[in-house]
């Protein structure tokens, strides 16, 4: 037998047919295959019969053709193995009429009026997935007069399922059957979302067992119809706790935030109330709904009530939760409950309090968070400097944290006193405290007071710098020579030539970066960048041709990269072709090709990819020439390099 690439029949179907019936579980595997593929329409009644085999394998064969041959006559051969007691075999005629089944629709309408109820059910289940408005009618038949409550639920899924808005009348009418029956008819008019709904459910309340009134509440939450909400807050004062904590959520979801402002004085009021209740609630979805709408309704003690519940959160597993109480706070305002939380001893109302009043603002705030800060645990204090004062203190809190830095010896707390006196406030007087502290035992203490004293970058500031480049100690140089080349490189150049010469690599590394800022035309800063090309520090090496490819012109720099390809390090020589790429640098290739011959291979590979990103006819060839390599690697990586060049290049080479 002859079969094409693509597998389809290039002889007879009555051989194709025979070998579907032969009895040889792999000739009847590919024979399925075969006939799906060709589509052959006189092998599906053997198909629906393969659907039954005990083998795996030809099950799934027929299964597939099946439903790549569709239409009106597999849906009449498949519907009679929904009937069949072998489970396998059922399940595969339900997932091929689902999927299929639209495609003969009188079929699936007459199983919805079968005597047995399970193939009712089948026949509603299958109808949910046609997307066509034709189902609606009979589902909906289905759901009002069909005796068997299975059947009515089924027929309210797929009525949900297919989302179609004609079908919500029915649905509308059907909120009255059994409970069982009601789940499903709620869950779907959530979906369909259709305006019609909004008064049926709300109706159907106050007739409701308090689980499916639950479920109402939640769908018309889910809908989001504004109609809603005047007839949920009526019911508020005759509902139990549980739905009335369900009803606040709801009206939160419908209304959003700022439309609750917009209710009635009494309205808030009221409304305020029962949110405050819902904070209690065990659901987390009620209270975090409870949080977002006291922060724009208004009412006494809710900031307390939410202070309570961000307490019991943890910081790490409930950030989202925590970042809702924290806004809802902080749009409620300064109330007591925020500066009363810094006194009571409670770690975590503390914190958030301190965080929510940060996000406040003012001077009313910068007041209270100093008032109480020498009264409060360490981690709040830090919270208190860092994340809260830093922001929103002004000139008023300077002498407080001249204060702090005077007293203190937390490191995180000093850090905020630098950031808030020297780059914040670049408060003068605050000089010589800040500069002491370049001596501080902890290493990020000593940077904060640095980058604090570079902000203030005063005359007398860089004079004491001056002076502290010739210190003994390399830290006290290494710190001068950086603050030097941030405050002003131009007028200490002097200082930041010598400090080339230091003997420590990590000064002389140092002051590379600062002269590299002048590299400008016409400036020092490239003589001076490569004088250190030689320098006996591979390490320093490596920061001038950062420094070059980062700082220096086109032209001017290129060839001290080119020149750094001959460095002794084959760290130098990458950092150096890396930089090239970058400036496309073709005057580079015949220096790049002759390290295609390094007896280090990484540097090798490196060199094949800088040709591939610079491009051009000399790369081209060269590359070519090593597709032939011995070594796979390296023939590999030129064979992508080409196809880059090809690609991004194209015929300018």
């Amino acid at each position: 037998m002859v079969w094409t690439a693509a597998g389809e029949l290039m002889g007879e179907h009555d051989e194709l047919l025979s070998q579907l019936q032969s009895g040889d579980v792999e000739l009847e595997r590919e024979a399925a295959f075969a006939a799906g593929a060709a589509r052959v329409e006189d092998a599906v009644p053997l198909l629906a019969k393969l659907v039954q085999s005990q083998n795996l394998g030809v099950q799934e064969a027929a299964d597939r053709a099946l439903r790549q041959i569709g239409g009106a006559s597999v849906v009449r051969a498949v519907a009679p193995l929904l009937r069949s007691d072998d489970p396998p075999a059922r399940n595969i005629a339900m997932d091929v009429m689902r999927e299929v089944g639209h495609q003969d629709f009188p079929t699936l309408v007459a199983l919805l009026h079968d005597q047995d109820p399970d193939m009712r059910i089948f026949a509603s289940d299958i109808l949910g997935s046609s997307d066509t408005l034709q189902a609606v009618g009979p589902l909906c038949d289905a759901l009002l007069k069909d005796p068997e409550v299975n059947v009515r639920y089924q027929a309210a899924v797929s009525l949900g399922a297919l989302g179609k808005p004609e079908a919500a009348t029915c649905l509308n009418h059907a909120l009255a059957d059994d409970e069982w029956v009601q789940f499903a008819v709620i869950e779907s008019l959530a979906k369909i979302r259709d305006e019609s709904s909004v008064s049926a459910l709300v109706g159907a309340l106050g007739k409701s067992t308090d689980l499916v009134a639950s479920m109402i509440v939640d769908a018309l939450g889910e809908i989001g119809n504004i109609k809603a909400v005047s007839m949920l807050i009526k019911r508020l004062d005759e509902s139990p706790t549980a739905l009335r904590n369900k009803i606040c959520k709801a009206v939160v979801r419908i209304l959003g935030g700022k439309s609750l402002a917009l209710l009635s004085e009494k309205q808030r009021e009221q409304f305020g109330e029962y949110l405050l209740a819902a904070l209690n609630d065990e659901d987390v979805e009620i209270q975090d709904a409870a949080m977002h709408g006291l922060a724009f309704v208004g009412v006494e003690h809710a900031s307390r009530a939410i202070l309570d519940l961000a307490a019991t959160l943890d910081p790490d597993r409930d950030q989202d939760r925590l970042e809702l109480a924290i806004h809802s706070l902080s749009a409620m305002g300064l109330d007591p409950a925020l500066p009363n939380a810094l006194t009571v001893g409670d770690h975590a109302r503390a914190m958030v309090a301190v965080e929510a009043m940060a996000r406040i603002g003012g001077s009313e705030v910068s007041e209270i968070l100093r008032n109480a800060f020498w009264n409060c645990d360490r981690d709040v204090q830090r919270e208190i400097i860092a994340r809260a004062l830093l922001k929103v203190g002004g000139a008023e809190s300077i002498d407080f944290f001249l204060d702090v830095l005077a007293r203190h010896d937390d490191g995180t707390v000093i850090k905020g006193a630098l950031a808030f006196l020297g780059q914040k406030m670049r408060v003068g007087k605050a000089a010589d405290a800040i500069f002491a502290l370049l001596q501080h035992p902890y290493d990020d203490v000593k940077e904060a007071a640095l980058d604090a004293c570079i902000a203030l970058g005063d005359a007398v500031m860089n004079d004491r710098f001056r002076a502290m480049s010739q210190s003994g100690e390399p830290l006290d140089r290494l710190m001068a020579v950086y603050a030097l080349g941030r405050i002003d490189p131009d007028g200490n150049l002097e200082v930041l030539k010598a400090a080339l010469e230091d003997e420590i690599p990590d000064i002389r590394k140092v002051a590379l970066e600062a002269v590299a800022i002048l590299c400008a035309p016409g400036g020092d800063g490239m003589d001076l960048l490569v004088s250190r090309l030689s320098d006996e520090s591979r390490e320093v090496r490596l920061a001038v041709v950062e420094q070059i490819g980062q700082h220096c012109s086109l032209g001017e720099g290129t060839k001290y990269l080119i020149q750094a390809l001959n460095d002794s390090d084959d760290w130098v020589k990458i950092r150096a072709m890396e930089a090239l790429a970058i400036r496309s640098a073709k005057e580079a290739i015949p220096e790049l090709v002759g390290l295609l011959d390094s007896p280090n291979k990484l540097v090798a590979l490196k060199v094949i990819e800088t040709m591939g990103d610079i491009g051009g006819k000399v790369s081209f060839r060269a590359l070519l020439e090593i597709l032939n390599a011995e070594d796979q690697e390296l023939a590999e990586a030129a064979e992508a390099a080409i196809s880059k060049i090809q690609e991004e290049h194209g015929e300018d080479n």
